[in-house]
């Protein structure tokens, strides 16, 4: 049966709970229970985020296209500038009131009332606030819109001396403040989804916006005055995330229950949830909030800094994307799910097995970026308008960022844990000293280092968050495994120091034989990866890191059930 009939089976029929792992997508296998092995628990978790990877690896491979495309039109010029600006500013409104946010707050209440058996009160309460997110950031799309030209320039100071720039950022901001109100109703719809453990539909979902906006560059653009074309990419992304909320409500149906317009103030679950989204809007804000002080010291560096970093960033998150975010987001309605139970023991076990298996998935990625940094981003980004110079710039960042990825993955999923044990307001106080710390970084270095200093102030700030946050989540769960998790890490550490050798003599060797043409970058740093991570496996397994074990472990007990 194809999985999309398969998943719109009456709920009714599917089990109450869900272990470790479980994704209804990833073949019906049914949930573990939450005493079971950690290790077999592990191997599912691994293999369902195998499976989100996928979906979710496609629409970053469509946004890597997308940002190539983009690139191709627009280099690094001003008006990218101008449009990474205008879009950060909605994309932090998003962060504080609509999607994640919202997850964060809506997931763990409304498990609960599925794992107590109340699916209608559960739907009444998503009805709820599907209502409050129209009502509620409709009025701030408004505001906003109003508000255009104040906004932009507190968040961009360096671009008051050019009224051109200043004027077109006000511009596309305007054009791209509803996707606030949009992306809070498929949070809300997302979130819904992944308490059922429906995950694919929504890892697709990305793919269909990216490719939207691929559309709307190659087929807009050219019809726009050369002055103008950056307001194809704003109504790309614009029409893109029209597309995003549609494509997964579908799978909705056959829930037990359906959304409607309706408001209940007196439900106690409604103000339940609006009580955990203040200390979750807050936390995911101030993480956020990160990006808009990179381009806040970014316009005092350069014209060009801010979208230098923003090009690395989009590289930085490919991993990050396929692998961190996969794992925290199938593992949220697990953890929340534990927490409901009480099983603490369970939910610190579940929690520190992702950790491990974020970083047996990250470090090797942060070796990659930081050793391969510049031939990845001139394959990437280097045709059309993005030349040498722009290369330089971005992949300056890029080697910086590097360094934070597998902290940032880390820091996701401690973020998950404390949101899922109804504790919210531990880490929100870190993500804020977090920022200040970013802050205070990025001020003192952005003179001498330039775009280095700024991104660095984030690193920083990054590393300091992942470990506070550990740290108070061991005195919650009576511990995090930290001696099982230092024991993998440094086996992993190993593995990538040798990935990131093999790695870079691969690519220089190559690069020297080949040339700089399109298909010899795609060969020389294809085969340094390769190579690379030929090795680091190698190292891993002959290290007998549990983690990967538990990968082989698994694929070898399905490998016969396919024949």
């Amino acid at each position: 049966m194809p999985e999309d009939q398969r998943d719109a089976a009456p709920a009714s029929e599917r089990p109450a709970s869900a272990g470790a792992g479980h994704i209804e997508d990833a073949g019906g296998s049914r949930a573990a229970p939450a005493s079971e092995d950690p290790t077999r628990s592990g191997g599912r978790l691994a293999l369902s985020t195998a499976f989100f990877s996928f979906a979710t690896g496609l629409s970053r491979v469509a946004g890597l296209v997308r940002e190539i495309v983009a690139a191709s039109f627009f280099g690094v010029s001003g008006a990218m500038s101008a449009f990474t600006i205008a879009f950060q500013v909605p994309n932090l409104v998003r962060a504080l009131f609509a999607d994640m946010a919202l997850q964060g707050a809506f997931v763990p209440v409304f498990t609960d009332l599925l794992e107590r058996g109340e699916r209608r009160e559960a739907f009444r309460v998503a009805s709820s606030l599907f209502f409050l997110i129209t009502l509620v950031l409709g009025g701030i799309t408004a505001l906003l819109v109003l508000a255009a030209p104040a906004v932009m320039s507190l968040v961009a100071p360096g671009f008051d001396d050019d009224p051109a720039l200043r004027d077109l950022t006000v511009a596309l901001s305007r054009i791209l403040f509803p996707i606030v109100v949009l992306l809070g109703l498929s949070g809300l719809v997302v979130g819904m989804l992944n308490s059922f453990e429906h995950f694919s539909v929504p890892a697709l979902a990305p793919l269909a916006w990216n490719l939207v906006i691929i559309g709307a560059l190659v087929g807009l653009t050219p019809a726009f005055p050369e002055e103008d074309q950056i307001y194809a990419y704003a109504i790309g992304v614009l029409a893109g995330t029209v597309v995003q909320l549609l494509l997964p409500t579908p799978w909705l149906r056959g829930r037990g229950g359906r959304l409607t317009l309706t408001l209940d103030w007196r439900s106690p679950q409604v103000r339940r949830v609006l009580a955990l989204m203040l200390p979750v809007t807050i936390t995911l804000g101030l993480i956020n909030f990160s990006l808009l002080v990179n381009s806040f010291f970014g316009t005092l560096v350069s014209d060009q800094a801010p979208a230098a970093i923003d090009k690395a960033f989009r590289i930085y998150m490919l991993p990050q994307g396929i692998f961190s975010i996969a794992i925290a987001t199938i593992l949220f309605p697990t953890l929340s799910r534990l927490a409901a139970r009480g099983a603490l023991d369970d939910v610190r076990r579940t929690m520190a097995n992702g950790v491990r298996q974020i970083g047996l998935l990250l470090i090797p990625s942060a070796a990659i970026l930081a050793v391969l940094a510049e031939p990845i981003t001139r394959l990437v980004y280097e045709r059309g308008a993005f030349g040498a110079a722009a290369t330089d710039l971005v992949s300056e960042a890029m080697f910086v960022w590097a360094f934070s990825l597998p902290f940032q993955g880390a820091s996701l999923l401690y973020s998950r844990t404390f949101f899922s044990l109804q504790r919210p307001w531990t880490t929100t106080a870190l993500a804020g000293g977090s920022l200040v710390v970013n802050a205070a970084v990025a001020l003192a270095l952005y003179r001498p280092l330039g775009i280095s200093g700024v991104v660095l102030g984030t690193v920083v700030a990054t590393i300091g968050l992942s470990l506070a946050q550990a740290r108070f989540l061991g005195r919650d769960l009576d511990g995090v495994e930290a001696r099982q998790t230092a024991s993998a890490i440094v086996r992993v550490l190993a593995g990538a120091a040798a990935l990131a050798l093999v790695a870079f003599l691969a690519w220089r060797v190559l690069d020297e034989a080949l040339g700089r043409s399109l298909a010899a970058q795609v060969a020389s740093v294809g085969a340094g990866i390769v190579a690379g991570l030929a090795v680091y496996t190698g190292v891993v397994f002959a290290l007998r890191v549990p983690e990967a074990r538990q990968i082989a472990r698994l694929v070898a007990e399905r490998l016969p059930r396919r024949r």
